[in-house]
């Protein structure tokens, strides 16, 4: 004979202290079309984003690290 298991109820998960009318017009899967075509979206610290105002010069910024990356380092005899 098998056991009865216990059904949890669901309760709410929010804690009390959210304000659940500051959270009304978010638009679900919003970026589910770049996601699925493989966009990538990175959050820069504000400390980091003063220095690059666009993507261009993330880009060109990543793309010099990653051939500096690549070089063989030099051995000092």
């Amino acid at each position: 004979m098998k056991k009865k298991t216990e059904r949890t109820q669901v309760r709410d998960e929010l804690r009390p202290g959210y304000d659940l009318s500051k959270l009304k017009g978010g638009v679900r899967g919003k970026y589910t079309v770049r996601y699925r075509a493989g966009t990538n979206l990175v959050l820069l610290s504000p400390d980091v984003a003063e220095y690059f105002p666009d993507e261009q010069s993330v880009n060109k910024a990543l793309r010099t690290l990653i051939r500096a990356a690549k070089r063989p380092l030099r051995r000092s005899r």
